[in-house]
């Protein structure tokens, strides 16, 4: 016997891209193995900055000298291989049915990779998307999700963030948005969103005219919503 969690009621949902709703691991490990080889990066360091813009993690993790080089190299190595890239549960099912007016993805990806990705991926792209070409600051700012809700038409208070990465939690929580945690990343421990969930299969969205409700479906198997 199962139990149900109610996360809210919201204007509009904010969708983050990779690790959310679309799986892109084993390819973006390929890419920055490759990557990391190349430029001389220890890919021990690589977990603390993923959720960040390439060219954030490039700064980061590589000589200044090599800093534009490494950029566009680590954002066609990610293009070019998608190779195993796939909808992550409930994916499809959550682009269904939330009202295209109330509904956005914003991602620290680039316009380009995102495109391949939700392609290789099979999902549509709902008509607003925030890329990390279109901000001054990628996450952990809270530029992507600010200029999604203005685009959405809806205060940040009023629209959930669905998020796997801590990068991604910490722009929602500058933003001042609520927070739906994936578990496709890191554990709720860690993680620290509103409440938790390994995938979006577990969530409902209950449309109706006072907006948007999200209800976390559980079952015995289950970890416990946090």
């Amino acid at each position: 016997m199962g139990w149900q969690h109610v996360v809210g009621s919201f204007d509009a949902v904010i969708l983050d891209h990779d690790g959310t709703i679309v799986d892109s691991h084993a390819a973006m490990l390929r890419a920055y193995a490759t990557w990391a080889e190349e430029f001389d990066v220890d890919l021990e360091k690589l977990p603390t900055y993923l959720g960040m813009p390439s060219r954030a993690l490039t700064k980061a993790l590589v000589a200044e000298d090599r800093w534009s080089a490494a950029a566009i190299r680590i954002e066609e190595l990610e293009v070019t291989d998608t190779a195993g890239v796939a909808a992550m549960p409930g994916a499809a099912e959550t682009l269904r049915v939330l009202p295209a007016g109330a509904v956005a993805v914003a991602t620290s990806c680039t316009r380009r990779l995102l495109d391949a990705r939700m392609a290789a991926a099979g999902l549509p792209l709902p008509r607003v998307v925030v890329t990390r070409d279109q901000v001054a600051n990628g996450k952990p700012a809270p530029d992507s999700f600010l200029l999604a809700a203005e685009q959405l038409g809806v205060e940040p208070s009023r629209a959930l963030v669905v998020e796997d990465s801590l990068a991604g939690i910490a722009a929602a929580r500058a933003g001042g948005f609520p927070v739906l945690g994936i578990l496709s990343t890191h554990s709720p421990d860690v993680l620290h969103a509103d409440v938790h969930v390994p995938d979006l299969s577990q969530v409902t969205w209950e449309v109706t005219h006072d907006g948007i409700r999200a209800v976390v479906a559980w079952g015995n198997g289950d970890h416990q919503a946090t």
